[in-house]
């Protein structure tokens, strides 16, 4: 049963990639415009592309504000999203299917209630926010200059989709979900020191590889160092190398070690 099964799953998965399958112009062009994907050598670019016609066709792409997601941003989404799970395939992504395009980044207002009880108020602004179950929320400003902002290790594509595969155990802690209860020790002892480090230089107003918010928590921690582990990889191992090798033992990647 289980390779009938299987069988199954592969007809299926080659019927929707045929379905939305990415012209060549296309996914070349998606290459040339952000180099970080082209690191890639050539049987993963096949995967990544494989993956991204996949994508394109189980998610929904709606623009806010009048925007209208033609194919280059869907495809440009969709190849960024698939570049963390190129070895571990699409079903982290599986219980989300609505992706919100904004024009740029927008102004949401929050509240907190402190310790004593009281309701603060403030405006927060977004380039991107996962929620769990979806929607995920992108700036198209954002993701159109990846491929010149991946010189400072930010992404907000590879951020926001970081978030939803830590949050594939439903909680939101910079723990995405690991085999056993050891790995899962390991791996909060490892974060855990370097982003105790890493607050501390952040406090201390030193320059640093990891876009300073990820001193916020633990989660927007792991999602900051996802986002350079994949754009800015030699910079992040030579600044965070224990926190590098434990990413590439879970993304099953090393593009450090790319051409």
């Amino acid at each position: 049963m289980r390779a009938l099964w299987q069988r199954l799953r592969q007809r299926s998965e080659q019927r929707a990639a045929a379905r939305r399958a990415i012209p060549e112009p296309l996914w070349q062009l998606t290459l040339a415009r952000y180099p970080f994907l082209a690191w890639c050598d050539a049987d993963d670019l096949d995967e990544l592309r494989r993956l991204t016609s996949l994508f394109l066709d189980s998610k929904e792409f709606t623009g806010a504000q009048g925007l209208q997601v033609s194919d280059d941003m869907a495809v440009a989404i969709a190849a960024q999203a698939c570049l963390p799970v190129l070895r571990l395939g699409l079903k982290p992504y599986d219980a989300f299917v609505g992706i919100v395009v904004q024009p740029d980044e927008v102004q949401v207002r929050r509240e907190f209630v402190d310790d004593d009880g009281i309701v603060h108020e403030y405006e927060d602004v977004l380039a991107g926010e996962a929620m769990e179950g979806g929607p995920v929320m992108l700036s198209w400003r954002d993701v159109s200059e990846a491929g010149e902002s991946a010189e400072w290790g930010y992404n907000v594509v590879v951020h926001e989709f970081a978030h939803v595969l830590d949050m594939g155990d439903g909680l939101a802690d910079g723990i995405p979900p690991l085999a056993s209860a050891a790995e899962r020790q390991r791996w909060h002892a490892v974060l855990m020191a370097d982003y105790e480090a890493f607050c501390q230089r952040v406090d201390a107003g030193e320059d640093t590889v990891l876009d300073p918010y990820g001193a916020e928590s633990p989660e927007e921690f792991f999602a900051v160092v996802s986002e350079a582990f994949f754009v800015a990889p030699q910079d992040m191992r030579a600044e965070h190398a224990a926190l590098y090798e434990l990413l590439a033992g879970y993304y099953r990647q090393d593009p450090a070690g790319r051409p």
